[in-house]
């Protein structure tokens, strides 16, 4: 299945427990608004090259329409609108007034210059400024964007329609950022898990084993929240390779090497893994935080894990999904694990509206009220249809826009 045939599949068991009219359900299932477009762009070296743009704007019923924007070299439109789709989910999933958006361009940003990028980024704004604006689609960052694309974003976009911090989500402090975005996602991941160990009666973080596939922003953030929260870190993983060892890693000392640019980890002890490797590995809770895929009907039989935390979007596959459900591990969906992005996403803009700039201390409290809520709203309709957390959280996000998009009146 592609992408977002496996986003459909997932949504369909919680459709068969919700009821809907098939006229909602084919509402809620169609993208609002597909827009490709052809960027072209000066290289350094006097060349023009053309990219590919996407922007799937897929439900807006709760509010305006939200999602990241990534620069991906594999990235294309079933991907897209698969995320777009996920992202409606999720803001209804914690509760916040957003609709789900998704953008791409299909670039290999690693083999860009910061120029190169500042032009392609510029090119895509021009792209899109007519359907975006903090009222209507508010773009963030995604795998291989960054706050410095979303500077240049809200540049870009000033200079064609005026002051509007709010168009995007995910800025410096400097242009109207907001404390704890960078660890929003990790720092929701920990919550997640702490409140979905505590509701299956699995005890505390304090002393579980966790393997973090992924070692980017999500992946160090969450490995070194859980740490110092009593968790053991056993392995890390990038895309080239990994470490592992049973006693635990040093995740502060891993993530100084990362932030030095060293990905090899050869300074710290311990036996050099695979990906592959890491998600066989016995331990309490795997967290694969990086692309989407990674647990298919070949691997998941191999999973020992007693947990899943989807830190990544759409880690695993139905058949994955399946397959481990029935061998008992217990699955913290990814529309709902990996939702503190977005609701952090949500204080910036609330913030730009105000004109105010909450303390970081404010945002990780509110942060944990939002996840907490959210996890035990989850926790109690599963409990209540007999379904798993993913169709239960589906379920709960589909209620939430049904009766928004029912009471607009639907057209």
């Amino acid at each position: 299945m592609s992408p977002f045939e496996q986003t459909n599949f997932f949504l369909s068991k919680a459709f068969a427990v919700a009821k809907l009219g098939e006229a909602v359900q084919r509402n809620l299932l169609s993208p609002r608004r597909e827009l490709q477009c052809k960027l072209s762009v000066q290289l350094d070296n006097g060349r023009t090259e053309t990219f590919t743009g996407y922007r799937v704007q897929h439900d807006n019923s709760r509010g305006p329409f939200k999602g990241g924007i990534r620069y991906h070299h594999e990235v294309n439109l079933d991907e897209v609108r698969s995320l777009a789709s996920l992202m409606t989910w999720k803001t209804a999933v914690v509760n916040i007034p957003f609709g789900g958006a998704k953008g791409a361009v299909l670039c290999r940003p690693g083999e860009l210059s910061a120029n190169e990028k500042q032009r392609l980024t510029r090119a895509l704004v021009r792209a899109l400024h007519e359907v975006i604006g903090p009222d209507k689609d508010i773009p963030a960052p995604d795998v291989g964007t960054s706050a410095t694309e979303m500077a240049w974003f809200v540049d870009e976009f000033e200079l064609l329609h005026g002051f509007a911090p709010g168009v995007v989500t995910g800025k410096p402090l400097e242009l109207g950022g907001s404390l704890g975005r960078d660890a929003a996602t990790g720092r929701g991941t920990l919550f997640a898990i702490r409140e979905i160990l505590r509701l299956a009666g699995a005890g505390e973080i304090t002393g579980k084993t966790f393997a973090v596939q992924g070692f980017g922003n999500v992946g160090t953030w969450a490995a070194r929240l859980i740490a110092a929260e009593g968790g053991r870190i056993i392995a890390v993983t990038n895309s080239q390779t990994g470490i592992y060892n049973q006693k635990g890693l040093d995740a502060e000392a891993i993530w100084a090497e990362y932030q030095k640019g060293d990905r090899s980890y050869s300074k710290t002890a311990g036996e050099k893994i695979t990906n592959a490797d890491l998600l066989a590995l016995d331990c309490d809770v795997l967290v694969p935080a990086a692309l989407g895929g990674v647990l298919t009907a070949e691997n998941a039989g191999r999973v020992r894990a007693k947990f899943i935390a989807e830190a990544a979007n759409h880690p695993v596959t139905p058949e994955a999904d399946e397959m481990l459900r029935q061998k008992g591990v217990v699955l913290i969906p990814d529309i709902l694990c990996n939702a503190g992005g977005v609701t952090v996403s949500y204080f910036e803009w609330v913030q730009n509206a105000q004109r105010a700039a909450w303390s970081e201390l404010k945002v990780n409290a509110e942060l944990e009220l939002k996840m907490t809520e959210a996890c035990r709203s989850v926790w109690s309709l599963a409990r209540e249809n007999n379904v798993d957390l993913r169709t239960a959280a589906f379920l709960l996000a589909i209620k939430r826009v049904a009766a928004a998009t029912t009471l607009r009146g639907f057209h």
